[in-house]
């Protein structure tokens, strides 16, 4: 079965409905592309001056948000990607985090930037800032599109974020439902139903943090 997810058009909070009925509109696509450059905005600035920015991208929930960034950004940038597991065949993660893929390109002394597409509990992410600043960057600062705090699990702050969701399963714009909606220009949310309650994240080999 094919789902076709016409654009949604407006500003703010939207909750129209898309032709998945199961999808409702959180954030529609002008918003976000408007975030991001003001993102983008705020990171050059930042980072003027510097030699160069590293900028990390979390698989695979953070790619659409990375593409779209850093070709925002004034100042130079590397790329590389971090895939990590944070489940096993669980569906909560319990901060025991599997390298799946680790990065080619070295940290020392260098200007680094995280990019995640959600912070959820925080907890896979705290492991992956421990593990890099092992590595002896010379800045370490993270990039989120989304943060629900509702979910924290641990004392995590992020220095860049592009929207705070309410306690949803949020997805769309690199976020998915196992596997499903990442291609969504906007952001959505799944929404329950009464023969189908609500659901964590399929687990797999990625590193986003989960949704309960």
């Amino acid at each position: 079965m094919v789902f076709v997810h016409p654009r949604p058009r407006g500003e703010g909070f939207n909750m129209a409905k898309t032709s998945d009925d199961r999808i409702a509109v959180l954030v529609p696509e002008e918003r976000i592309q408007q975030k991001v450059a003001e993102l983008a905005r705020q990171i050059s600035a930042d980072f003027a001056g510097t030699d160069g920015l590293l900028v990390i991208g979390i698989l695979k929930g953070s790619w659409v948000f990375l593409a779209d960034l850093v070709r925002r950004m004034t100042v130079p940038v590397i790329i590389d990607f971090m895939t990590v597991s944070s489940y096993g065949k669980s569906t909560k993660t319990s901060g025991v985090v599997k390298t799946v893929l680790d990065l080619r390109q070295p940290l020392q002394d260098k200007d680094v930037l995280v990019v995640e597409d959600i912070l959820d509990s925080g907890l896979t992410l705290k492991y992956l800032l421990k593990n890099m600043r092992l590595r002896g960057p010379k800045s370490l600062k993270v990039c989120v599109l989304m943060d629900k705090p509702a979910r924290r699990r641990t004392d995590i702050t992020p220095d860049y974020v592009g929207f705070e969701v309410p306690d949803r399963f949020v997805v769309g714009y690199g976020a998915d439902y196992a596997e499903r909606y990442r291609n969504l220009p906007y952001i959505g949310y799944v929404e329950e139903t009464e023969t189908e309650p609500r659901t964590a994240q399929t687990p797999g080999a990625r590193g986003d943090e989960e949704q309960a």
